[in-house]
């Protein structure tokens, strides 16, 4: 937490021109807990009914209690430097205050839902309004967005973390080459003397010589080699064979043992889940790289906590492994021969075997991970927050494996561009451990390509 200082003034000093005033939605800080701290040289305002609520999330065990209890003991320690309704100055040059006062009344249509939490809120922002502070309310929650706008309030969502989904790495590109750079390439097997000045660690590179020439090599860039081949796209782990340079780069990835950190982002139906499942499997029950392998997924769908399920954790997890066993029942049936009741039967074996666990993301914290191979699936559903918290499980020799659609999320107060998975691929592009790629092709089947482009 960064360093405070007591506010000089006894009462809650006011803005001063020029400066903004920031008031917080709840949802803000259980997306991320540092946005306390976060808008330099401006008031940060956080109403009395954001405390309210924060505290009726505390007793939760998920992500979101953790994320609360973590802005509660901030603001318990800011409370030793002043009192918080007066406004505590932070060391950016801000403010942090808790106000309590409201506007009277809000326009009748509003008011026609008086007392709910969000109308709340924005009466403490129309207050600060109406005494002429630069108010901008910060609000995960689109409609409350819209409300604040009608009445004349500027309203904006929390930027901090967004990664330009239309601007996001793809992990490999293009380039036209001329057909003796790729004889050379095929003949020295690298190649350290391309001139492209931006390429990341572990960036796929597609050489292609020229325009009406079909020759081409795929390579992968390494900052102290250059261009190399691609080492272990031609493994087919459990009978997968890729289909495509997509699926080629992804198994280099998945299969080398100095990346540590991959991101498989695209559409559905691509087999981000499928590749990611049969590495997983070969690396801990064929060649024995890993001690063993942990799926995991956000149980977003039933509320973000299984607890909305009947029976115990195994039987609420049952309803939600029906994807990662629909694909191990393919895998097995992809590695022979085998009768439906077989494949079920090998299925049912490896999912119980004690070298696989199968795991809610809620229940990860605390835990130390070390010799894993770990699988987070949907993983666009995370905040940042909460993949940062994910990944800082990972012990020794653990390889994590995150797959997801950008554009098929579930949570309500996270789009394309602020989900964690964008955010982690923007973050760590260019770093040799990690890497990614994203899929534009759809292989399941015709008939789910044909949906994806007609419906």
């Amino acid at each position: 937490m960064p360093t405070v200082r007591p506010a000089t003034e006894p009462a809650q000093a006011p803005a001063t021109k020029g400066q903004k005033t920031f008031v917080l939605d709840t949802n803000v800080l259980i997306h991320d807990p540092g946005a306390l701290f976060h808008f330099e040289h401006s008031r940060t305002v956080l109403p009395l009914t954001v405390i309210e609520e924060l505290d009726s999330f505390k007793r939760l065990n998920d992500d979101r209690g953790y994320s609360v209890r973590q802005v509660m003991r901030w603001l318990n320690r800011l409370r030793e430097k002043g009192k918080l309704s007066q406004g505590i100055a932070l060391d950016h040059g801000g403010q942090l205050v808790i106000e309590h006062r409201k506007a009277e009344q809000l326009p009748i249509k509003l008011n026609g839902s008086h007392g709910t939490k969000d109308n709340e809120i924005l009466a403490t922002a129309l207050f600060l309004h109406q005494q002429g502070e630069h108010v901008v309310l910060i609000s995960k929650d689109m409609n409350l967005r819209i409300k604040a706008e009608v009445l004349g309030i500027e309203a904006a969502d929390y930027e901090r973390e967004k990664a330009p989904i239309t601007e996001l790495y793809r992990g490999h590109r293009e380039l036209s080459v001329g057909q003796d750079v790729i004889d050379k390439f095929y003949k020295e097997h690298k190649l350290t003397d391309l001139k492209v000045a931006d390429l990341y660690a572990n960036e796929f590179v597609i050489l292609k010589a020229g325009e009406g020439k079909s020759q081409s090599a795929l390579a992968r860039y390494k900052p102290n080699v250059g261009l190399v081949p691609l080492q272990f796209s031609q493994r087919k782990p459990w009978g997968i064979k890729p289909l495509n340079v997509h699926q080629r780069f992804a198994l280099d990835l998945l299969l080398d043992p100095e990346v540590r950190l991959v991101c498989l982002v695209g559409v559905p139906g691509s087999g981000k889940t499928m590749l990611s499942l049969a590495a997983g499997l070969e690396q801990v029950f064929e060649t024995g790289e890993f001690r063993r392998l942990l799926i995991s997924r956000p149980v977003v769908p039933v509320g973000r906590d299984i607890g909305f399920l009947p029976g115990s954790k195994e039987e609420k997890l049952s309803s939600w492994i029906g994807a990662i066993r629909d694909n191990i029942e393919f895998l097995c049936d992809s590695s022979g021969p085998n009768s439906a009741e077989d494949t079920m039967a090998k299925a049912t074996d490896i999912l119980e075997s004690e070298k696989i666990e199968i795991e809610a993301v809620s229940f990860l914290r605390g835990r130390s991970l070390p010799g894993l191979y770990f699988i987070i699936d949907d993983a666009q559903n995370l905040t940042p927050h909460e993949i940062k918290t994910i990944i800082s499980r990972a012990g020794e020799g653990t390889k994590v494996v995150m797959t997801g659609d950008p554009y098929q999320i579930d949570n309500p107060y996270l789009d394309a561009s602020s989900n964690g998975l964008s955010n982690l691929v923007d973050r760590f592009k260019g770093q040799p451990l990690f890497g990614t790629v994203r899929f534009d092709k759809i292989v399941r089947s015709h008939l789910a390509a044909l949906a994806s482009e007609l419906l």
